[in-house]
């Protein structure tokens, strides 16, 4: 259904005679006009259900899950930016292991040091009945902070503590194991909004009049 809806675009090939005729033309999906929601979307609870994706679930698995039909697939990967699903949604514990020890190194990505990260840190002290933070959490700090003193004010008086009391290292497999963990985090369209959603998307996939325009479904990329 998804490619049904993308429009078309008709462009040149590389002539072997000139003039150009129509069969120097090729007509094929525009997979560069992209339809992306705005973040700010995702700030209307109301319109979606939260989910986490369970080991082994695709796309169209959840979408008979919520909609009774995998055809809707699309439409989370579009509510949700999804461009590549072999990257943006999460992987098994087996190819998760097997992406990093390739990527990184079999004992790299084990033991390797991705970055470092800072703990939450309290000053002591409160202003206006709030503690007073000395220092975010999950700041990402480079080595050189994580071996040095830390000084903060503690309302009375200068406190220093070792920079690897107040961060830590990050591995690259913890790294990766977090990220991955993140994809699981999804945004599915709650069913009553479903229909709307998929008219605003095809109305939105007609193109509009321009020195390239055929018709809604189809604009040439010009000679």
């Amino acid at each position: 259904m998804y490619f049904q809806n993308i429009p078309n675009i008709k462009y040149d090939q590389k002539p072997i005679r000139y003039p150009f005729s129509e069969s120097d033309f090729v007509v094929a999906k525009n997979f560069f006009r992209r339809f992306k929601i705005n973040d700010d979307i995702f700030s209307f609870a109301v319109y979606y259900n939260k989910y986490a994706i369970k080991e082994g679930e695709r796309l169209d698995t959840i979408s008979e899950l919520f909609y009774d039909t995998p055809q809707y697939d699309w439409v989370i990967a579009l509510t949700n930016n999804i461009i590549n699903p072999l990257f943006d949604l999460p992987k098994s514990e087996y190819t998760l292991r097997k992406f990093g020890e390739d990527e990184y190194g079999e004992e790299e990505f084990y033991s390797g040091i991705h970055h470092y990260e800072t703990f939450k840190v309290l000053a002591g002290y409160k202003i206006d009945n709030i503690d007073v933070v000395a220092l975010e959490e999950g700041l990402v700090v480079d080595e050189n902070f994580y071996n040095s003193p830390f000084k903060y004010w503690n309302g009375e008086t200068y406190v220093t503590e070792n920079g690897n009391q107040v961060s830590k290292q990050v591995t690259n497999f913890e790294y990766e194991q977090k990220k991955n963990e993140k994809n699981r985090e999804i945004y599915v369209l709650r069913e009553r909004y479903l229909s709307a959603f998929v008219d605003d998307f095809k109305s939105n996939s007609f193109y509009k009049q321009s020195n390239s325009y055929i018709n809604r479904r189809l604009k040439s990329t010009g000679i």
